[in-house]
C-alpha cells in the first residue's frame, strides 16, 4: 500500500524574460492518493492542471514556494527528475517530447533498467516489450523509430501507456490523456490504463477537459480544479455534472 500526499503545494512559473516576475499558479493543492484509486482532476484552461502535473514531476520552470508531496512519507520535491522517476513516480505529458536518433526499444529498454536497477535479458525483453506493443495495437516498425519523432498525437499516447505499463509505477499522473485521441484509440489507451492498474494497484491521477475517458477509466474520485486549488471533490456523477452544466456554478 503506497501514499501520495500533496499537502499546501504552492508554486509559481518563472518567467521567459529576463526582469519579469514569477507567475504563481498553484495556490495551496491538497490532494491524497492511495494505491488503487484513480482520482480525476477537472477544471477550465489556465486553472493551473498541467502545472501540478509538471511540479510533481519536477519540470525545472516551475518553483514550488511552499508545501510538500510525499510519496510513501519522503519529500520528492527534494529529489532530481530521474530520482522522482525511480522512486516510483510516472507522468504521461499533454505534449510527448520528440527525441530524434535515439529509438523507442533503445529509450524503453534504458528506462526500465533504470527503474528496476538491472538491464533486463535481451531475449526476455524482446517478448516483453512485444506483449506490451500488440496489448496497445502498436505497429513492430515503431519500436526501431526514434521517440515520438513524427508519431500521430495517437501514436504518442499509445507508446506513453506502453512505457507505464512496462514501467509499472506507484502513481501515474496522466495529463490529458485523451486529447487528440479517435473512438478506438481512446479505447485502446484507456484498456491499456486499467490494465496497469489492475496489474500493479497503482494510483491513477487523470488530468482531462472531458469526461469521456471517464466512461472508461472511471473515478473512484473527480475534483475540480480552479484558480491554482481544488475547489470541489466528488465522485464519477461529478463529472457527469460538469458535463452537463460546466464549471460556472461552482467558479
Amino acid at each position: 500500500m503506497s501514499t501520495l500526499e500533496i499537502k499546501n503545494l504552492h508554486a509559481q512559473v518563472l518567467p521567459n524574460e529576463e526582469g519579469a516576475e514569477p507567475k504563481p499558479i498553484l495556490k495551496g493543492v491538497n490532494l491524497t492518493v492511495n494505491s488503487g484509486e484513480t482520482h480525476a482532476i477537472m477544471g477550465p484552461n489556465g486553472s493551473g492542471k498541467s502545472t501540478l502535473s509538471y511540479v510533481i514531476a519536477g519540470h525545472p520552470r516551475y518553483e514550488v514556494t511552499e508545501g510538500e508531496v510525499l510519496l510513501d512519507g519522503e519529500n520528492i520535491l527534494d529529489l532530481e527528475v530521474d530520482e522522482r522517476a525511480r522512486a516510483g513516480l510516472f507522468l504521461a505529458m499533454q505534449y510527448p517530447t520528440e527525441v530524434a536518433g535515439v529509438k523507442m526499444s533503445q529509450f524503453m529498454r534504458s528506462a526500465v533498467t533504470a527503474v528496476r536497477g538491472e538491464a533486463p535479458k535481451l531475449r526476455e525483453w524482446n517478448n516483453e516489450l512485444k506483449e506490451a506493443r500488440e496489448r496497445l495495437h502498436i505497429d513492430k516498425s515503431f519500436i526501431a523509430r526514434s521517440v515520438n519523432e513524427g508519431f500521430s498525437g495517437g501514436e504518442k499516447k499509445r507508446h506513453e501507456v506502453m512505457q507505464l505499463d512496462l514501467l509499472k509505477p506507484k502513481f501515474a499522473v496522466m495529463d490529458e490523456t485523451d486529447s487528440g485521441l479517435d473512438v478506438d484509440a481512446l479505447r485502446i489507451v484507456s484498456d491499456g490504463i486499467n490494465s496497469y492498474q489492475e496489474e500493479t494497484q497503482g494510483g491513477i491521477i487523470m488530468i482531462t477537459h472531458y469526461q469521456r475517458i471517464l466512461n472508461y477509466v472511471v473515478p473512484d474520485f473527480v475534483h475540480i480544479f480552479s484558480d491554482g486549488q481544488i475547489i470541489k471533490t466528488g465522485g464519477a456523477e461529478l463529472a457527469h455534472e460538469l458535463e452537463n452544466s460546466g464549471y460556472e456554478q461552482f467558479i
